[in-house]
């Protein structure tokens, strides 16, 4: 299937199932939620709590762990079942419960609650989710309709840091805004009732295990993504760099919300480009680009120079995201599919905390070029590896 097929046209989202397209609604809501109340959450627990920033690493520690970890069983747990909407519609749920508690917190341990729930329901939900979508979509459209979920979870993260600035500048007291955004979090919930139908899959009933899938479009990609995110560090070090080289506060979120505006713009075209020259090269290309734009960051030192590096920064990731989940749709059948999302996210997730753990080793060590030039180090080595699996790629998915 990586042989040449023609160009989708937007009109083709129109033969898009149902489901997909309401997932997208529900990503967006969901995103909409959490892009509120992210970028105020150490804010909040620093100045309206009085939790020393140690702990705050601990608390983002723990939650970010509960999310990768979690995926992967997750995944299993809707193969085995064969059921997925139970897990995205409580996946969902718990995240519009996990700001709830934030909003309502005394102290540190509700936040960590709030925290600890909101991602449980990220973990929950993932694998389900995307095997919900590869299981509506057809093989030559599978770019297309992850495109089309990027591009809509993004555009709530395009409007959640400019809601939360609006929220701020208004003189909206923290716990307000947290509270406020539960209520698009709901709605990703109401959404999923009334629009998210799925066909019940024959379930595995097999007992829990580690297991690697053998196709080979899998493995090469997770070999290559698992290099990759040894130095896909946090994106906390390019604000940080915006910061360092003086940009204030304001600048900085514009740059975020910049390079998400591009990421929502980039992934349903690119994703539908993926059907037609296949998902596997896009990564490859997709990898490269993010080589380039880390040297960028290592050297940037003014403000224009970010912007223009932001902006193809947002092109690197709306090149690989979605059409990394089209590539696993597309190689892994049903009955095994989430399992296999799961085991992905959970491995580059897991591996993207080694890259941030190094990547502030480098920065505090050496200075924060070191930090970039890692990554853009990692980017070139995974592009590599994977252009040695091309050709086995290439038979196996056209098989």
């Amino acid at each position: 299937m990586e042989r040449f097929r023609p160009l989708h046209p937007i009109a083709s989202l129109r033969s898009l199932d149902p489901n997909v397209r309401s997932l997208g609604l529900v990503s967006f809501f969901a995103d909409l939620s959490s892009e509120i109340a992210y970028p105020l959450f150490p804010i909040f627990v620093t100045t309206v709590l009085g939790v020393p920033v140690a702990l705050l690493g601990v608390i983002e520690g723990i939650a970010e762990a509960t999310a990768s970890i979690t995926k992967y069983p997750f995944g299993q747990a809707a193969d085995y079942t064969g059921r997925r909407r139970p897990f995205v519609l409580a996946g969902y749920t718990l995240g519009a419960l996990g700001k709830l508690v934030i909003a309502l917190a005394a102290g540190w341990p509700l936040a960590l609650a709030g925290r600890f729930t909101d991602r449980l329901g990220k973990g929950m939900r993932t694998a389900p989710r995307d095997d919900l979508i590869a299981a509506n979509t057809k093989p030559e459209l599978q770019g297309l309709a992850f495109g089309l979920h990027r591009s809509m979870d993004t555009m709530g993260a395009v409007l959640g840091p400019l809601v939360a600035l609006a929220l701020v500048q208004a003189h909206v007291s923290l716990r307000w805004i947290f509270a406020i955004a539960v209520v698009p979090g709901l709605l990703s919930v109401l959404a999923i009732m009334l629009f998210v139908r799925e066909h019940r899959e024959q379930p595995q009933r097999r007992a829990f295990r580690l297991s690697l899938p053998a196709s080979p479009a899998f493995r090469w990609l997770l070999a290559g993504s698992l290099l990759f995110a040894v130095g896909n560090s946090s994106d906390m070090f390019i604000l940080l760099k915006a910061k360092d080289i003086g940009l204030g506060t304001s600048a900085v979120i514009l740059l975020y919300v910049l390079y998400n505006v591009v990421y929502s713009a980039g992934s349903l075209p690119l994703g539908g480009l993926s059907d037609r020259i296949g998902q596997y090269p896009l990564v490859i290309a997709g990898y490269g680009v993010f080589a380039v734009v880390y040297l960028g960051f290592a050297g940037a030192r003014s403000g224009l120079a970010l912007a223009g590096l932001f902006a193809a920064y947002g092109l690197y990731i709306a090149a690989t995201e979605g059409t990394s989940k089209a590539l696993i749709g597309r190689a892994i059948p049903t009955g095994e599919r989430a399992s296999a999302l799961g085991l992905y996210y959970t491995a580059t997730g897991l591996a993207s905390f080694t890259a941030s753990t190094v990547g502030g080793a480098l920065w505090s060590a050496v200075g924060p070029w070191a930090t970039f030039a890692f990554g853009a180090a990692a980017a070139l080595a995974a592009a590599a590896l994977m252009l040695l699996g091309r050709g086995k790629v290439r038979r196996a998915l056209a098989a």
